[in-house]
């Protein structure tokens, strides 16, 4: 039994679960929003099996793909896939079931849920090679998590309206932006191994700027969700909120690199809880 649950711990550490908070809630903000309120349970346990199924599939392929950079860098190189405790088979095995499960959730939502499942998982599939040779990468784990304000609006209403898309435009921007301070801790190592990042490329000073550009854009990506989705003061909060926390964690970085997992987890993990609070009150008293 104690083989079983250490292999599930590793399976754990392997895709880091906790790193959901990133996505979930604004998957439920656009279902929120969607059904101008409470979506039903069904929905609820929907939502969170696709975000998830979703997310494992996406860091799956990447500890996949990236087990001969992660065994090399010493800031990864005790992660499963690394270290051997997991075999490059498990792990295939753990991406591809999660990948059904995946489309199985879409198929029971609606049509265009399953019609979109798998172009969904080519494009999170694809961020697990684009370092390899394109600065882009960054861009594409933000449209990556970006999809999940658009899955959960298509769960609701089965459509993509304006709206959703100024969310997802945020999200994209936020996780791109923070993605990129989060890099800065292997700037030397991707030098060194060639690997296409944009600090490798352009130094930290021109990431710093990159970074808070991406994040200026994120806040008026959502002040126009707010606006467009005729949301209530509330919402507007939500908006402030998340642009003084974006600063904060600008500062913390600046100041000191050895502090990029603080403003990478917490910061960013309290973010999306903060928002997705704030427009649950904003649904409340309208």
């Amino acid at each position: 039994m104690q083989k079983y649950i250490n292999k599930l711990k590793d399976f754990n550490e392997l895709v880091m679960f906790e790193h959901s908070v990133f996505s979930l809630p604004f998957i439920f903000i656009a279902m929120i929003v969607a059904a101008d309120g409470w979506f039903g349970f069904w929905l609820l346990l929907m939502g969170a099996l696709a975000a998830v199924s979703a997310r494992n599939f996406a860091m799956g392929l990447n500890r996949y793909a990236d087990i001969d950079i992660d065994s090399q860098n010493p800031r990864t190189k005790n992660r499963p896939n690394a270290d051997g405790r997991l075999t490059p088979s498990a792990i295939l095995i753990f991406t591809v079931v999660n990948a059904i499960i995946f489309i199985a959730v879409a198929y029971m939502i609606n049509p265009l849920a399953f019609y979109l499942s798998v172009p969904i998982l080519v494009v999170l599939g694809s961020y697990s090679y684009f370092k390899r040779f394109s600065s882009m990468a960054h861009v594409v784990l933000g449209v990556s998590l970006g999809l999940a304000p658009i899955a959960g609006v298509v769960a609701v209403q089965a459509s993509i309206p304006a709206w959703s898309a100024l969310l997802s435009l945020g999200v994209i921007f936020w996780v791109a932006g923070f993605d990129l301070l989060y890099s800065l801790q292997d700037i030397e190592f991707d030098k060194k191994n060639n690997l296409y990042s944009i600090p490798s490329r352009f130094g930290s000073e021109a990431t710093l700027f990159i970074s808070s550009l991406f994040h200026m854009l994120s806040v008026i990506f959502w002040a126009l969700f707010v606006w467009v989705a005729e949301l209530g003061i509330f919402a507007f909060v939500a908006v402030i909120v998340a642009a003084l926390m974006l600063r904060f964690e600008h500062h913390i970085v600046r100041k000191d690199f050895t502090k990029i997992d603080m403003a990478f987890f917490t910061v960013n993990g309290y973010l999306g809880f903060a928002f997705f609070i704030l427009i649950v009150l904003d649904k409340i008293v309208s």
